[in-house]
């Protein structure tokens, strides 16, 4: 989720209903530290609930020294990503590339550990390949080396995002550890999130790319979890609102200019998800993507509004009706 979960979009969720937030993945080099993008991602502002920040690499020395460096600048929890497929990630012998390797995963994650006094967590896939899916082994690897819990993608490295998900290793690395462990992986809707925890036995789930354009996913599912409660997806007006508050937000944070062209992507995802006409869709994002001013860009939004979107009913199982949207009162997910 690097160039996603930014602050803005961080904050929108938290306040929306998401138990916990992580902060884009840094890497761990300390040369690139500087840089405008990773002072960015390392942002926390006002940001509410335990400040998560995630880090990646492959040096157990140069993982332990951005372990520290990221908790002395704010961070409460370290998370170390050992679960992205990226080719220039697992290129550097960094991401799910470690999996392959269980003797640097265990140093590494020794190294981090040892290095701050806050908790360090963990993302992993089931394994490199569905032919090698040592997602137990690692697992135990790291509650032995004292990670505080464990989040794993039902999806091998080589699988990137490609077929469905699979969970019996989750469920068999839930039985093989004592740690928390959070399933994570084609989590869309409440209703899936339920099914996976009754398949795994997880302590909770972990959303990703479900969220995109659809920021108050986590709080509807951490509401059917913890109070049986269906909240519906905000209306038409309550839609408008959110997206101009992320769009606005994220001008603010990136600056206009690089601003307006993160929310191209944002508002697509909106949009996308809200079920648009092929045809009216295509014709939407053509234009607004060639928006390069902040304000044209909230006036197309009020202009989709006032003109009627012309949209279907939301995808969604929840019921309609009025919903305020402030966060609710959940850690669930």
């Amino acid at each position: 989720m690097a160039g996603v979960t930014d602050l803005p979009f961080r904050s929108l969720c938290w306040r929306l209903g998401a138990g916990m937030v992580v902060a884009e993945m840094v890497s761990a080099d300390p040369s690139l530290r500087e840089t405008r993008k990773s002072r960015l991602r390392r942002a926390h502002g006002d940001e509410s609930g335990p400040r998560s920040v995630q880090i990646a690499g492959a040096d157990p020395l140069m993982m332990a020294d951005a372990a520290r460096y990221n908790r002395d600048q704010g961070a409460e929890i370290i998370d170390i990503n050992m679960g992205c497929p990226a080719k220039k990630v697992c290129q550097r012998a960094a991401g799910s590339a470690l999996l392959r390797d269980e003797r640097l995963v265990a140093r590494i994650l020794r190294a981090v550990v040892e290095a701050v006094d806050v908790p360090v967590t963990l993302k992993i896939r089931t394994g490199w390949s569905p032919e090698e899916r040592n997602g137990v082994t690692v697992a135990r690897i790291a509650e032995q080396s004292g990670i505080a819990a464990l989040a794993v993608h039902g999806r091998t490295r080589a699988d990137r995002f490609n077929g469905a998900a699979e969970f019996a290793t989750v469920a068999a690395i839930v039985a093989a550890v004592g740690i928390p462990v959070l399933a994570n992986g084609d989590i869309d809707s409440p209703e899936r999130a339920a099914a996976v925890l009754a398949e795994t036995g997880a302590a909770g789930v972990m959303v990703g790319r479900a969220a995109q354009g659809r920021p108050w996913l986590c709080g509807q599912i951490a509401a059917w979890l913890e109070q049986g409660v269906r909240l519906p997806d905000p209306d038409a007006a309550s839609r408008l609102r959110l997206m101009r508050q992320h769009v606005t937000a994220l001008h603010d944070f990136h600056g206009v200019l690089r601003g307006v062209r993160i929310a191209r992507k944002h508002v697509g995802w909106y949009v996308q998800a809200r079920g648009m006409d092929a045809d009216r869709l295509r014709s939407f994002i053509r234009d607004f993507n060639r928006i390069e001013d902040g304000a044209a860009q909230l006036a197309s939004l009020e202009e989709l509004h006032r003109f009627g979107e012309g949209l279907p009913a939301e995808r969604s199982n929840s019921t309609r009706g009025d919903a305020s949207w402030s966060r609710t009162a959940t850690e669930a997910a």
